[in-house]
């Protein structure tokens, strides 16, 4: 029989609240626990956490310890990848949910891609991937600069973590790391390539309902989020 698949959404202080990463790192484990204990039931559960985090720097596994910034707050993180930063303006989003008894990792990693791109599509930017290099990129004249990260972990076949669209935030906090251990590209923002403000509030639904699209779920939303 068909199953329908439905994620639901959950929208945790978008600004001018803006969510710790201890905070937001806690909701994963409460709702990652849930889920994995839901996937033996006909009606899986998925949900995705949508925030704005104060201010911080997290560290993947991969971070040496010479890619820290001195004298800034760092978390080391549990997720792929190596540092970089969150913060006011930047959408972050948390899909937890079950990739089934044989995960497929990369193929989940590329359906996140594929809906950021979607999503950048509908404010007129060309989004791409580059081999090799998870997350989203646009073309700046010569240079390829990052416009959305991703940096996920499957624990007891359910995700945990997610991606980060830079939206209106500040780029400042990037000069002093190297973004996800990627030294020849650099980072930016939607804001910056259309030369107006977009802020995550704005092209939420638009990430929301394209994500749901890539991982061929159904969302529980209707209209604005």
């Amino acid at each position: 029989m068909y199953s329908i698949r439905v994620l639901a959404i959950e929208c945790i202080r978008l600004a001018p609240e803006y969510l710790p990463f201890e905070e937001g790192w806690r909701m994963q484990q409460e709702l990652h626990k849930k889920i994995t204990e839901s996937q033996t039931n006909k009606n899986r559960q998925a949900s995705m956490i949508f925030c704005e985090h104060e201010p911080v720097y997290t560290a993947g596994a991969r971070t040496r310890s010479w890619e820290m910034p001195q004298n800034e707050k760092v978390i080391r993180v549990g997720r792929g990848g190596k540092i970089t930063w969150h913060g006011p303006g930047q959408l972050v989003g948390y899909p937890i949910l079950s990739l089934g008894a044989t995960p497929d990792v990369l193929r989940y990693v590329r359906q996140i891609e594929e809906g950021l791109i979607n999503a950048l599509q509908s404010v007129g930017i060309n989004g791409f991937r580059i081999a090799g290099r998870s997350g989203v990129w646009v073309r700046n004249g010569v240079s390829d600069e990052k416009v959305a990260a991703i940096g996920v972990r499957v624990q007891k076949n359910v995700t945990l973590h997610g991606f980060a669209l830079n939206c209106s935030n500040d780029l400042a906090p990037f000069e002093k790391i190297v973004p996800c251990g990627i030294s020849d590209a650099g980072v930016t923002t939607i804001s910056r390539i259309l030369k107006r403000t977009i802020t995550p509030k704005e092209i939420l639904d638009s990430v929301f309902n394209s994500i749901c699209s890539a991982l061929e779920y159904i969302n529980t939303c209707r209209g604005n989020v």
